[in-house]
């Protein structure tokens, strides 16, 4: 199969904005402090970061916003001037954006991105001062509001449901009723009075969170929205229970089908790039789009449902928020995860962040190709991983060998977009968070704009061993969270 090399060319460029836009009387002053803000990010990531990468805040005179972040960013192999060009071709788009609250240009070597709010996991690299207030206008225009994250926290109330409900709508948590158990605790069937079915997920009690910070952690994950996640529909937190209630997916996990022999032939490729596609925009919104921003930290086939018509969805997120606490903190003694997804850096130190995520989201794509799962062995005697075996093959330009026996001769799975998955994957896994693309990069690499790829590098695998020896905590081989109750 033919091998597609690195390039410098960023493709072409995609602009994301948001509906949001500033008040018509703020709109020009606005667009001048973004341009300052722009012009000093990509100096920064051009000149003083070799990683290529700068963020940046800024001031401004209002109370809405009261500052603008700002993020610039190239692959890290680019040389400055290559960099420099990059960046300052997106620059001149930014026209596009004019009055825009928020807003992304990239492609495939290089983004900018701003914000009123802030978005990136470490303190800015940069701080700029307000500008100069500008003279007022007459009869200023209301700014309009998104709607999306009211300043105030919303009620809880909306949201609980009565335990005794509950109890009736599982049959009081049967085990036949339950449709399986992980780290956070099991989940079962239930329908409620009005013949809807829910999955009701009942925490263990180990969450370090008091009632009160639970309910306003779980305000804002209920106010996260997208279709490829799974939705919160309802909570419960009487008699020193913590039970979360979402949609039901009638079909069920991607686990349980995509490891059957006979099950799994159900999924064709046209499913497979769907599943592929739809968790890659579900978890670039939980990174980049939302407010509220969420690193997921157990990605997992049997974290990703399906619904009535195979649109997946991801669950559990905001749970490891619930759990371990602070997100900010790039550094954990509470690693929540499960062996053969979690990367390297995460399992070994404690160390996580989108990146973090985006390794597990490498190995999904390589087990929904080959319908092998990255927690099992496939050679006894050498032990090797998923991650070793797909790349043995790809070195070896036989990647048909390890493809699902329904996607290897199939006329509807074509070869090229098959190679161009896999590739993906790769990149994903790849050893040093820094190598592996942003969600919304991989996004634009799913999109049949993009037909050239930078070559990944071997992907790292840690042994079982070597996983047990760096932790005080239990590791789970399959399902159970993975913990570490006391500090290094």
């Amino acid at each position: 199969m033919e091998r597609l090399g690195a390039t410098l060319d960023n493709g072409e460029p995609i602009v994301v904005m948001s509906p949001q836009n500033v008040s018509l009387a703020m709109v020009e002053a606005f667009d001048d402090a973004v341009g300052v803000l722009l012009d000093a990010t990509i100096e920064y990531a051009v000149t003083n970061s070799s990683r290529r990468f700068a963020t940046a805040e800024e001031g401004f005179h209002s109370s809405n916003p009261p500052s603008i972040y700002r993020m610039a960013q190239c692959t890290p192999d680019m040389s400055p001037p290559d960099c420099r060009k990059c960046l300052e071709v997106l620059s001149s788009k930014m026209r596009s954006l004019s009055g825009r609250q928020n807003g992304w240009l990239g492609g495939l070597r290089c983004h900018l991105r701003y914000a009123v709010y802030y978005f990136f996991y470490e303190a800015p690299m940069l701080q700029l001062p307000a500008p100069p207030v500008p003279a007022p206008t007459p009869s200023p225009v209301k700014t309009p509001t998104s709607g999306a994250y009211p300043n105030d926290t919303e009620s809880i109330d909306s949201l609980l449901l009565n335990i005794s409900t509950l109890r009736a709508a599982t049959g009081n948590f049967d085990d036949r009723n339950k449709l399986g158990e992980g780290g956070f605790g099991a989940v079962y069937k239930g329908v409620l009075p009005d013949g809807q079915e829910i999955a009701v997920k009942r925490l263990s009690r180990s969450s370090e969170q008091g009632i009160e910070e639970l309910k306003n952690e779980l305000v804002l994950v209920a106010k996260l929205q997208h279709k490829n996640l799974v939705r919160l529909v309802g909570v419960c937190l009487q008699e020193h229970e913590k039970l979360l209630v979402y949609e039901y997916m009638p079909n069920r996990s991607i686990d349980t089908i995509l490891f059957d022999p006979e099950e799994r032939k159900v999924l064709d490729w046209e499913k497979r790039f769907r599943l592929i596609n739809g968790i890659a925009r579900g978890l670039q919104y939980l990174h980049e789009d939302s407010q509220l921003k969420i690193i997921h930290r157990d990605l997992k086939a049997s974290n990703i449902l399906l619904d009535s018509d195979y649109t997946p969805k991801i669950s559990d997120f905001g749970l490891a928020r619930l759990f371990a606490g602070d997100q900010s903190r790039e550094i954990t003694n509470c690693v929540v995860g499960t062996y053969g997804y979690m990367a390297p850096e995460y399992a070994m130190r404690g160390h996580y962040s989108m990146k973090s995520d985006v390794f597990s989201f490498g190995v999904l794509i390589l087990e929904i190709l080959s319908g092998r799962s990255s927690t099992r062995s496939f050679n006894v005697e050498q032990s090797i991983d998923l991650l070793s075996l797909v790349w043995q093959h790809w070195t070896a330009g036989t990647l048909t060998e390890i493809l699902d026996s329904s996607l290897r001769g199939n006329i509807n799975a074509p070869a090229d977009q098959i190679v161009k998955c896999v590739h993906i994957g790769l990149l994903c896994v790849q050893e040093h968070p820094v190598d592996r693309p942003m969600m919304s990069t991989v996004n634009i690499m799913l999109s049949d704009s993009i037909t050239s790829l930078q070559a990944p590098s071997k992907p790292v695998f840690i042994p079982t061993a070597s996983l047990s020896a760096g932790m005080s905590g239990a590791v789970s081989l399959n399902e159970v969270s993975v913990t570490e109750p006391e500090p290094r």
